[in-house]
């Protein structure tokens, strides 16, 4: 079931008014009504796809009892052996889980092509296999309990209800934020009551994130589809245009939705974490990892690179252990080779600026006066941006191949105007459109923070604002989320 949908437009209004009108005076009827919401909204792609995510609610339910048993049965010594044992086996189920589902294949395929290098064929069979939506996302959030209750920062549930509705609450189980259980799941162990404030507050988020998606990112979608569709006909024009237009795309369809489930879910009563934060006006790659995606890249952060050693070891094994948490962020995204030649790119574009950080602090000492820092502050946001830019040439690329062609017709510097057919697919009006989009993003997006702070009034204006922008500019019909295939 899509956000932008008719049929999420009839199914969040029945859910919204039982879960506060007949269950608003218990908590276990309220999270009763929001797991059976959550599997209606999940099952509505594919009732099969419910099979797996309850096999992963329940190994993840599981491991919380056995750590509790384990803690009250034995003492400290023997119990550590245990717990490790029970936090590996849920997490090595889980993975086993993600990694049939979404890399069986890809891996296959790659074992095969790596021997035929040295003239050796194996048969090997590629199986057709159908990727759930959203398993990325629901399994690193149940890894997250596991590791969680194993590391003591949060105790293990027996409420199995709320449980449930902190694995599959359905705004954000698709495609994130990707919650941890110490914020997530206390929220359904305690009664919600209605809040006008946080109503507005959501409905303003909910009206920005379609505004995204609909007004920028479906608007932009059609262009960048028919480039990647006729490369060969196209010019460097056209090649930079389109890569440019994929970036405002992907960050207006994924942010958007992040956008629309933290709305939809204050008007449950439950407060989900910003997964974005204007990305695109980082001064440093260190920087845009911390406003990208923030719910996985923190993720990340906590449960790989800190144990791996973080940055407290030297500053060889540092860079080793980024490019590890950035390789597997790429293969996190896909089972394709682009996504890991995409991690491995931020890997070294993360290495390099850890490598210049003394020397881009002496120009900034040397350029020591409020219009050079601002000049020097715009050249690094450029440039930032421009190089996040050459990464999505591999992410939205079908394979090496196709994107080492982009990268050729770039560099060729064809810079014909008589190949620029991105005006003639839908007419310069919508493609001006697409353009006024962008212009109102980033304006939008560098008040955003102000205007969910003001008064309501000032939010009830935007968000008028917002939706007439949204109905007079947006594009029709039910585009799927660029997020659901990961």
């Amino acid at each position: 079931m899509l956000f932008n949908s008719l049929e999420f437009a009839i199914f969040l209004p029945i859910v919204f008014f039982f879960y506060w009108s007949l269950a608003n005076k218990n908590l276990r009827i309220q999270n009763l009504i929001i797991v059976v919401s959550s599997f209606i909204f999940y099952g509505w792609w594919d009732w099969r796809f419910l099979i797996l995510m309850v096999t992963t609610i329940f190994f993840s339910y599981l491991s919380g009892l056995g750590i509790i048993h384990v803690r009250r049965t034995y003492d400290e010594t023997t119990a550590r052996n245990k717990l490790r044992l029970i936090t590996a086996l849920n997490i090595i189920i889980n993975l086993l889980i993600l990694g049939y589902f979404k890399y069986y294949n890809f891996f296959v395929d790659s074992f095969i092509e790596t021997f035929s290098l040295f003239g050796r064929e194996l048969s090997a069979r590629s199986l057709n296999i159908i990727l759930p939506v959203g398993i990325s996302f629901y399994t690193f959030q149940a890894l997250s309990y596991t590791i969680d209750v194993y590391r003591k920062k949060i105790s293990p549930t027996k409420d199995i209800i709320s449980f449930i509705a902190f694995i599959s609450f359905f705004p954000q189980l698709v495609a994130g934020p990707i919650e941890r259980a110490v914020n997530l799941l206390p929220q359904f162990q305690r009664k919600r009551h209605f809040d006008h404030e946080k109503a507005i507050e959501g409905t303003l988020l909910v009206l920005f994130g379609f505004f995204k998606k609909l007004v920028v990112a479906d608007r932009l979608s059609p262009y960048v589809d028919a480039y990647f569709s006729n490369i060969n006909t196209m010019s460097s024009t056209t090649a930079v245009l389109a890569i440019l237009f994929f970036s405002f795309q992907i960050y207006c369809d994924f942010s958007g939705y992040s956008d629309i489930a933290r709305g939809v879910s204050k008007w449950f009563g439950i407060e989900l974490m910003i997964n974005f934060d204007r990305p695109y006006f980082s001064t440093s790659f260190h920087q845009f990892w911390k406003r990208w995606h923030i719910s996985l890249s923190t993720w990340f952060k906590d449960y790989l690179y800190i144990p791996l050693g973080g940055s407290r070891i030297s500053k060889q094994k540092t860079y080793r252990n980024l490019i590890v948490v950035f390789i597997v962020s790429g293969l996190w995204h896909g089972a394709n080779w682009t996504f890991v030649i995409w991690g491995a790119l931020h890997a070294f574009y993360q290495v390099v600026e850890h490598l210049s950080t003394n020397f881009r602090k002496k120009i900034f000492v040397f350029f020591n006066s409020k219009f050079t820092n601002k000049i020097l502050k715009l050249g690094s946001i450029l440039t930032i941006y421009f190089l996040v830019c050459f990464a999505w040439i591999f992410f939205r690329a079908k394979s090496f191949d196709q994107s080492m062609e982009v990268i050729n017709q770039i560099i060729s510097f064809d810079f014909r105007f008589d190949s620029l057919n991105l005006f003639a697919l839908q007419g310069p009006v919508n493609f001006i459109l697409g353009l006024f989009g962008i212009l109102l993003l980033l304006i939008f997006d560098l008040s955003i923070v102000r205007i969910l702070s003001a008064k309501n009034h000032v939010k009830f204006l935007f968000s008028v604002v917002l939706l007439l922008l949204t109905v007079y500019l947006g594009k029709s019909g039910e585009a799927v989320f660029i997020y659901f295939q990961f």
